[in-house]
């Protein structure tokens, strides 16, 4: 891990956001960002005022619309086609398989004394478990992260600028290989979620192979990122907290809302961002149309206005109105099977060892999307 001093506390300053500046402008005229969680709910609720259609770039130069950044009616026409695969029988008719590949991780893990959790558990367990919605368990799963990861870490820029050089290269090659499954698809069909959207027809016609492609790095890259953050944070809340670790090992009734908590606590992402459709208000501040709005998830998941005791991690806390999963018509459509998956991995990794801290205090990169990229930790049979 690098020896250099750890960033400040990012909820400090959401802490004093909220307080002070809860409508603020970031510097040089950039976005607004959102800290109280009414706020923020009452954006991510009001899809007509706050756009999910954020980019300046042309469709020429975005290609096909991702359902992350879309509005209605495209962004219904695309979750309607997705959203079986992910409906709650679906995803729990793959615990079995998710519950075998998490065993074989921590199995793995439990050879070790040190390791670093996202490459042992956090990444290839949801990165395995989509691969194989996608029908492309045999592909390379390193190769799948590496796309996922250059490609999410750039989201900004491919939105907003230019990708970078990484992320483009990330890009073509992924196109590149689903393009050949697809082609092999329309010769072959075959019974997994992206043989079922080859054969889709709408009231469009077929899909696109570039629909096709965007359905695949969406759930390739979407559909990991939130249990990567999940998973991390849990680990470093058992560090934060012992005597979690020891509850949960004890009573392992208590992992749903332990789940639902470290959502809270850590969220896997920090804030997501919408663009004003009208001239608008928020909490009496005047924004006008056009403007991009930064609704901070993390902060308003630690509002006291909200929580009881917010800077504190309750195991039970119960209601637990959290907005980690979002909300309106851009709730995670995964938020089902990241559930699951985060609820597995603390199953086995509280059966397996005796605790779990983390190594050092450098957390690793963390940014507006996502957990941290390592995350080194110390393992106790």
């Amino acid at each position: 891990m690098s020896d250099t001093q750890p960033a400040i506390d990012p909820y400090q300053y959401f802490q004093h956001l909220r307080h002070n500046a809860p409508v603020s402008r970031m510097e040089d005229g950039g976005p607004w960002q959102v800290a109280k969680h009414a706020d923020v709910n009452a954006i991510l609720r009001d899809h007509t005022t706050f756009s999910s259609d954020v980019s300046v770039r042309t469709i020429e130069e975005r290609g096909a619309p991702s359902m992350l950044f879309s509005d209605p009616p495209m962004h219904h026409r695309l979750r309607k086609l997705v959203s079986r695969a992910f409906k709650p029988s679906h995803i729990e008719s793959q615990r079995d398989l998710i519950q075998a590949k998490c065993d074989m991780l921590v199995g793995k893990m439990s050879e070790e004394t040190q390791v670093d959790l996202v490459k042992a558990l956090a990444a290839p367990l949801p990165v395995t478990v989509i691969a194989y919605m996608l029908g492309v368990e045999d592909g390379d799963m390193d190769t799948f992260k590496h796309w996922s990861d250059a490609i999410f870490s750039n989201i900004a820029d491919i939105l907003f600028a230019e990708p970078s050089p990484e992320a483009a290269k990330a890009s073509e090659e992924m196109n590149a290989y689903f393009i050949e499954r697809i082609e092999a698809l329309r010769q072959n069909p075959a019974d997994h979620l992206l043989g079922r959207l080859v054969e889709t027809e709408t009231d469009e016609g077929m899909l696109t192979n570039e629909e096709l492609l965007s359905f695949c790095s969406l759930l390739l890259i979407a559909g990991n990122e939130t249990t990567t953050g999940l998973i991390t944070a849990s680990v470093r809340i058992f560090d934060k907290y012992p005597e979690t670790f020891q509850q949960v090992k004890q009573d392992p009734s208590l992992i749903p809302t332990f789940v639902e908590e470290a959502l809270r606590y850590y969220s896997p992402f920090s804030g997501t961002v919408r663009r004003t459709s009208c001239d608008t208000e928020i909490a009496g501040v005047k924004i006008a149309k056009g403007e991009l709005v930064i609704p901070m998830i993390a902060s308003a998941n630690r509002d006291e206005a909200v929580f009881d005791n917010a800077e504190s991690f309750v195991i039970d806390r119960n209601p637990n109105p959290h907005l980690a999963f979002g909300f309106g018509i851009h709730f995670c459509l995964g938020a089902h099977l990241a559930r699951l998956e985060g609820e597995i991995a603390v199953a086995a990794l509280t059966q397996a060892f005796n605790g779990i801290s983390l190594v050092g205090t450098e957390i690793g990169e963390e940014s507006l999307l996502g957990g941290p990229t390592e995350l080194l930790v110390k393992l106790v049979r």
